[in-house]
């Protein structure tokens, strides 16, 4: 089990051939190498973590403190700081880089990314409202998303109501996304489907909570050819 984190970067979507014929739609996202800057134990603060550092940054564009932290650790300024808690510190070191090949084995994993921002956007777009009737006296206010409050009592618009406001641009998590293919000598990640974000947006990929029973793509194609081979029983 993978406790930690890599940060990619959404490139596109394409599509994946197999020779049985089977097109499989893929994002390919460009990973990004992870260095340990701190480990923390129990000791310290009550529980295990490791802060791993991701891209980089320029000197110029840090702040007086973070340039004495990475200058203690001895260590080049990353832009990202994460910490993941993990159940043992001692797989990690000080100054260890991750990359895409813990990715290697894994079968399936969850992301996290931002979705598109589509701007501010009405409540039929938003929220999938049916809006009011055409005709029989509604006058301009077609598209509307009806009546928001009740009488003097309570008197207000409870929070959370769903009406017209800005959609999209929030975090989403994507569970059991299956990895298709690991292009470990250009970083490459080939995920199936689609997932949230524009291009260049930063995904957070990590190895799946859930415990996946399914079959992958792979897999379903080597059954299926392996029953073409079985021959069949002769007929009585």
């Amino acid at each position: 089990m993978i406790e930690i984190a890599l940060i990619g970067k959404k490139l596109g979507m394409t599509r994946e051939f197999y020779k049985s014929g089977q097109v499989v739609p893929v994002t390919v996202l460009k990973m990004e190498k992870a260095r340990v800057i701190q480990v923390i134990d129990i000791d310290k603060r009550g529980y295990k973590a490791v802060q791993l550092g991701y891209g980089k940054i320029k000197n110029s564009k840090l702040s007086k403190s973070l340039k004495g932290y990475f200058a203690k650790k001895n260590t080049e300024a990353k832009r990202k700081l994460k910490e993941f808690r993990v159940a043992d510190t001692q797989n990690f070191k000080e100054g260890n880089e991750f990359g895409i090949e813990i990715f290697k084995d894994i079968k399936f994993v969850d992301t996290k990314s931002k979705t598109i921002g589509k701007g501010f956007a009405g409540a039929m777009k938003r929220h999938n409202f049916g809006g009011l009737r055409a005709t029989h006296g509604v006058s301009i206010s077609h598209r509307s998303h009806g009546s928001t409050g009740q009488r003097q009592d309570p008197g207000k618009v409870f929070k959370g109501k769903k009406m017209a406001g800005h959609m999209g641009d929030k975090l989403r998590t994507m569970q059991n996304i299956e990895v298709i293919k690991t292009d470990l000598e250009n970083e490459l990640l080939y995920l199936k489907g689609s997932i949230p974000g524009s291009k260049n947006s930063e995904i957070i990929v990590k190895e799946s909570v859930k415990k996946i029973k399914k079959k992958t793509v792979q897999e379903k194609i080597k059954t299926i050819e392996d029953l073409k081979k079985t021959p069949e029983k002769k007929k009585k």
